[in-house]
C-alpha cells in the first residue's frame, strides 16, 4: 500500500489556528472556505516543511493523522482529539490498552515508590503505561514500565525530539525504543507553558483510566484527571497523609468522585467495563485497520469477544506462559486486539499474566476447547 503524501497534513499542522476548521480539512483536496485558514496554509514556510520532512525520513518516525487507520481509537473518541500525532517509536503501542500514571514533579520518595509499584503491576497485567515524561511521578512510572519489559507511551508538550526536562534525554530515547514518544507539536518545538494542558488531554484521551499517585492542589495532574473524566474515562487516586501537601490534590479528587485505590487490582477492576467495550470496537469487522504491526490475512470473523476469535485465542493459549508475539503468530490477530481480549479474560479469571507472558488459569472457567 502506498504511503500518502504527508505535505497536505503537514501544512494543516504547521498553519496553526483553531483546531476544528483544520480538522475538517483533513483528507480533503479542495481549498478551505475559511480565507484566514487559506492564508495561513499559503504562509507555511518551506524551511519548516523541510525540517519536518527530514525528521519523518528517519527510521522510526511517523506522522499519524486523525483520519489515519493507525490513529488510536480511544483518542479518536475523546473530545478535542489532536489533528495529528508525531510519533517516535511504534504507533502500534498507542493501540495497547493503557492506564495513565501521573502526579507531582516534586514527588516524595514514597510517591515515586508507589508510582513504580503500580506501573510495574499494570505492565504485568498486559497494559501500557502512559505519562508525560515530567520529573517525579511521570519519570518513575516510565522507568518502572521499562524495567518490567512493558510498553510505555510518553506524551510531550514539546516536539517529539525534544526532551523536557533535558536530563530526560536518555529516558526519551529508551521510551521511543520500547514504546512510543508522541506529540501534536512538530519536531524542534521547545517547551511552552501553553502546550502542557494540551499534552494532558492527549494523555487522558489515550488511556482507559488515569491514576493520580501524588499531587498538590494546583498540580497539572489534576488537569489530566479532569480531562479524563470529561472524556468518560475512570479516574483513580491514591490517598495520603492529611499532613502532606502532595496528598491534598488526590484527596480533592476523591471528594469529587475519583475512585480511592490502594492496590493495582482495584485499578484493573475499575477499567474492566471500558476495556470490554474497547475490545469490541477493535473487532475485525469494524472497518478499523490494524496498527503498524501486521498480522497474516484471515477471512472476516465476528467481533472480538464473539465465538470465533474467542475460541481461536483460547486454543492458542496453553498452561505454559507464552509471549504476545507467539499468540499473534498462532491466532492471526493483531497485538492491539489481543491485548484487549487478554485483559478482559484476565479480569474474568480465565487468563494469568506473568512478566508479559500469558497462560490459561488452571481453575479458570467459562471457556472450553
Amino acid at each position: 500500500m502506498s504511503t500518502p503524501d504527508p505535505l497536505p497534513l503537514l501544512r494543516l499542522v504547521l498553519a496553526g489556528g483553531a483546531l476544528a476548521p483544520r480538522r475538517a480539512m483533513v483528507g480533503r483536496r479542495d481549498a478551505p472556505g475559511d480565507a484566514a485558514l487559506q492564508a495561513r496554509l499559503d504562509g507555511v514556510p518551506a524551511r519548516a516543511l523541510d525540517h519536518v520532512l527530514d525528521w519523518l525520513g528517519r527510521p522510526g518516525h511517523h506522522l499519524v493523522g486523525c483520519d489515519d487507520p493507525r490513529f488510536p481509537p480511544l483518542l479518536r473518541q475523546s473530545p478535542s482529539a489532536p489533528l495529528a500525532l508525531f510519533v517516535d517509536g511504534d504507533p502500534g503501542a498507542l493501540w495497547i490498552p493503557a492506564v495513565a500514571v501521573v502526579g507531582s514533579r516534586s514527588a516524595s520518595a514514597g510517591g515515586c515508590d508507589n508510582a513504580r509499584a503500580f506501573a510495574s503491576a499494570l505492565c504485568g497485567a498486559g497494559l501500557a503505561v502512559a505519562s508525560g515524561m515530567a520529573a517525579g511521578i511521570d519519570a518513575a512510572a516510565h522507568e518502572a514500565a521499562l524495567a518490567a519489559g512493558g510498553t510505555t507511551v510518553a506524551v510531550l508538550g514539546t516536539g517529539p525530539d525534544v526532551a523536557y526536562p533535558r536530563a530526560h534525554a536518555s529516558l526519551r530515547r529508551r521510551i521511543a525504543a520500547a514504546g512510543a514518544v508522541v506529540s501534536e507539536h512538530p519536531p524542534g518545538t521547545p517547551p511552552r507553558p501553553a502546550h502542557f494542558p494540551g499534552r494532558n488531554r492527549i494523555i487522558a484521551g489515550l488511556s482507559l483510566g488515569t491514576l493520580v499517585v501524588e499531587a498538590a492542589v494546583r498540580s497539572g495532574a489534576l488537569i489530566t484527571a479532569r480531562l479524563a473524566a470529561e472524556a468518560g474515562r475512570e479516574v483513580f487516586a491514591l490517598p495520603g497523609s492529611i499532613h502532606s501537601p502532595g496528598a491534598r490534590g488526590c484527596h480533592r479528587l476523591i471528594r469529587d468522585g475519583a475512585q480511592l485505590v490502594e492496590e493495582p487490582a482495584e485499578v484493573l477492576a475499575g477499567i474492566a467495563p471500558l476495556a470490554g467495550r474497547l475490545a469490541v470496537s477493535l473487532g475485525p469487522d469494524t472497518g478499523v485497520a490494524p496498527p503498524c504491526r501486521t498480522a497474516p490475512h484471515r477471512p472476516p470473523a465476528p467481533p472480538v469477544g464473539g465465538d470465533a476469535d474467542h475460541h481461536t485465542l483460547w486454543r492458542a493459549l496453553g498452561h505454559d506462559p507464552i509471549p504476545m508475539d507467539v499468540l499473534a503468530d498462532r491466532t492471526g490477530l493483531t497485538p492491539a486486539v489481543l491485548s484487549s481480549m487478554l485483559l478482559a479474560m484476565e479480569l474474568d479469571g480465565r487468563v494469568a499474566v506473568e512478566h508479559g507472558r500469558y497462560a490459561r488459569r488452571s481453575t479458570g472457567g467459562g471457556a472450553t476447547d
